[in-house]
This record gives structure tokens, sequence and C-alpha cells, in this order.
């Protein structure tokens, strides 16, 4: 008996099938999730010791004022170049972890607290350098141990009187940018060097830097009190935003934005917090003084409800002493000192200009920290200076920190929630621009750069979505 013969598919019974083929991928995943443990070829104490290494470069980098992104991306490249291609490194704010996983065996992981963060631009210079020296392939983990222990405990770049005088020539350049003269920038600069001196010994005795904060700001607004009681004709509102200017916590919240940005939405959440904690302590301790007056009968303004518009050149000369000072007091050389100081104009000069052709606060801002960025991406790598400097210190004279502090101060002790909001959303607004300003004039800058390396563009890929 013959086979009945199979009956043909259909046309139409294809046309799926085909469809499917059409519309499929056939490429490799984008974002490869759960690759593999690649083998060992290191023993345990090589991996130790190089694992160690790289945890100790990226803690002092934090410690002295690098961003995540950067940490993250320095701390792949030593793993590296001593063997470890499988490390995974974790940052938060006050931590680093990393993880060395191997296949078959049991992974490597080491943590280290970040116990200090205070900018140090000589001493993240001479980190990242030997980060890039590593990387070459061209030490062993000893001898880069012993240079990092150089570099780490060398003394500090500058004498505490230089230090102070950096702080006291920022809160001076502050009163002229807020539209002070010269009596409210000296008394603003005497009193930032005063309150930096009693924050040195508060410091020194462990004391919670929210106290030191309002310490700081009892400090600042006594001495406007005290002006005011001797009838000394000076804007209090003026002295008080001038001497509280080493207080402000601006720049934290541009971090915050820059590492949101970046995909570190961890560190960014305590970067944020730390901004309200810091601000409302400078809120309680004004509040403090304030009461105290008023009892006395002493009424003080700290708030200057219309701050007085500058003429461009007095804009133009107070930004870059802003941006220099700044500089200096963050234990810059004096190259770097001259740099910022040229950063600080260019970014005044850049704003006007936006805000000229009616930009505003947070679009002006925005374009001075995009041309910022992009210089920064193309000189600091040739001129041997750690690449934040130019972008940090550039944008010090744009950075939000009054408005946080007169927004706080509306809800907090004039009971304006409305006016309050508004004040902090404006801040918010102005930080989140200068952080994606800059990190898009990095992006742009790159191109023209060749130092990046397969780290750099991994670690900016984390906060991309994969297609």
């Amino acid at each position: 008996m013959s086979a009945r013969p199979r009956p043909r598919r259909s046309t139409y019974a294809r046309i799926p099938e085909r469809a499917w083929r059409a519309i499929a991928g056939n490429s490799p995943p984008t974002a490869p999730i759960g690759l593999r443990a690649q083998p060992s070829r290191m023993d345990d104490l090589t991996a130790h010791a190089a694992l160690g290494l790289a945890l100790r470069i990226g803690a002092s980098m934090l410690a002295v004022g690098a961003s995540a992104a950067d940490v993250t991306a320095t701390v792949l490249r030593v793993t590296a170049a001593y063997g470890l291609a499988n490390c995974q490194v974790d940052v938060t704010f006050t931590s680093l972890t990393v993880s060395y996983d191997r296949e078959n065996a049991v992974p490597l992981t080491a943590m280290r607290i970040v116990r200090t963060q205070r900018m140090d631009y000589t001493r993240l210079q001479g980190i990242s350098d030997l980060a890039r020296t590593v990387g070459t392939g061209s030490l062993d983990v000893e001898e880069a141990h012993r240079r990092l222990d150089g570099v780490v405990s060398a003394p500090p770049t500058y004498r505490r009187t230089v230090h102070a005088l950096g702080w006291a020539g920022v809160a001076g350049s502050v009163g002229f940018l807020l539209g002070g003269g010269w009596a409210e920038a000296l008394i603003g600069a005497l009193t930032t060097a005063l309150i930096e001196q009693v924050m040195r010994v508060l410091n020194r005795r462990s004391l919670p830097s929210f106290f030191q904060q309002a310490a700081g700001a009892a400090l600042a607004t006594g001495v406007a009190v005290v002006l005011l009681a001797w009838d000394v004709d000076v804007r209090t509102s003026l002295v008080v935003a001038a001497g509280i200017v080493v207080l402000l916590a601006g720049l934290s919240l541009v971090g915050a934005a820059e590492d949101a940005i970046s995909g570190f939405p961890v560190t960014a959440g305590a970067r944020a917090f730390e901004v309200v904690t810091l601000t409302v302590g400078i809120v309680v301790g004004i509040a403090g003084v304030l009461d105290v007056a008023q009892r006395a009968g002493i009424l003080l303004d700290v708030v200057d409800a219309s701050p007085s518009a500058v003429p461009f050149a007095v804009g133009l000369a107070a930004s870059a002493g802003i941006a220099g000072f700044w500089a200096l007091a963050s234990h810059a050389r004096p190259r770097a000192v001259v740099l910022a100081t040229g950063a600080g104009a260019v970014a005044w000069t850049t704003s006007w200009a936006a805000g000229g052709v009616g930009a505003g606060p947070a679009v002006a801002s925005g374009v001075a920290a995009v041309v910022l960025g992009f210089c920064g991406e193309l000189l600091t790598d040739r001129l041997r200076i750690p690449p934040v400097l130019v972008a940090v210190c550039g944008i010090v004279p744009l950075l939000p920190g009054l408005a946080i502090y007169r927004g706080l101060f509306a809800i907090v002790v004039e009971g304006d929630v409305q006016a309050g909001l508004g004040a902090l959303v404006g801040a918010a607004a102005v930080g989140l621009a200068l952080a994606a300003g800059v990190t898009l004039g990095e992006y742009l800058g790159r191109p023209f750069n060749g130092e990046r390396d397969r780290f750099d563009e991994r670690v900016r890929r984390r906060a991309m979505t994969a297609d």
C-alpha cells in the first residue's frame, strides 16, 4: 500500500514565519547581561595587591573631589593594567567597593570608606598622573603603592594663611558681584576668614557638619548685627551673604545633578540630601541670631529681595576673582589658578551674552557650562591640570547657593512656602543646567581629545538606555 502524500503547506501559512524573519533581530545584543566571568591567570596574592592599589587610588580621588564617573573609570583602568579584567566598581558618597569576579573561584571584594571630601587639585592631579602611568603597564604594584604614599602624604600646597586668603578673596569677590561696594566686600572677606578659622577648629574637634554650618552662619549674622548696632553704613544682607559664601552648598547640588546624569543615582541622592542638611544648618544659625537680635530691638535684613545689577566690567572682574580665589583655596598650583581665573571670566561673559539675547538664568548658565566643559576637555590634558578644575572653578560664580539659602530661609523663618519653593525650584533648574552643560561640553570636546579610552566610554554608557 502506497503512503499517502503529505499535504503541502499553504502559501498563506508560511506568511507569518516570513514576516517574523523580516523583523526579528539578528545582531549581537547591545548591552550583554550576566556574562560569565573569564578564568583568572593570577594568583590570589597578586590579585589582592592590585585590587588594594586600585581601591586606594579610587578612594583618594573621591576624597579630593573627583566625580563618581572619573573614579569608576580610573579604578577599572588600574585593575585592567594588572590583568583584573572582570572587576565591578560601586561608588557611593562615602565608600568605594571593588569586586573581582573569577570563574570557578570565590570573587575578591574589598571596600574602603572615604572619610574626608575636600577639593585639593594638586593631589588630584598627582593621583591622576599615577593612575595614567599605571595604565601603561610600566609600574609594578609595590612601586605604585610607594608613589601613591608620596602623593597622599605630601604637605599641603600652601600654608594655612594662604588657604584662608583664598576663601576671603572668594567672599570679597562675591560682595562685588552682588552689587556691594568696598566696605561690604572687605567686611565679608574678613568675616569669611574668621569663619574659616572657626570651622577648622570645630572640625578638628569632630563636631558634625550641621552644627559647623550653624556656627559659621551665626558668626556671619552676628557680625552684621554688631555693624547695625554701631550704625555702620553697610548693606547687612550683603555682609551676611558674602560672609556665608564659604558655607553655601551650591557646588554639591551641581555635583548631585552631574552624578545623576552620569548614572550614579545613589551618590546623587546622597549629595542632594547633603545640600539640604547643610543649608538648613545655615538657616538655623541665622535664625537663632535673628531671634536674639529682635529681642534686643535690632531689626536685621539678611535676605536681599532685590539684588543690584552690576556693570559688566565689575561682574567680569568679580567672577574671575571668585574662580581664581576658589582654585587657590582648593590648593591649585599657580598655573592652575591662572587658568581658573580665565575660566571664571569666560563663564561670566558667556552667561551675560546669553542673557542679553533673552535667555533665562538656567539657560544662560547651561550655555556657559557647555563652553567650560568643552574648553576643559581640550586644555586640561595638554596642560597637565585636573579636568574638573576648569569646569568646577569656572561655574562657581554661577552657583545657585544663595538661591537655595533664600528658598529655605523663606520657608523656615518667614513661613512663605510659595516664595521658598519658587526659589528652590529655580536653584534646582540652575544646578541641573550647570551639570548638564558641563557633561555635554565634555562630550562635544571628546572627539578633539585623544586621551579617552574604553574605560571612560564604559562608564559613560551606564547612563544610556540600550536599544
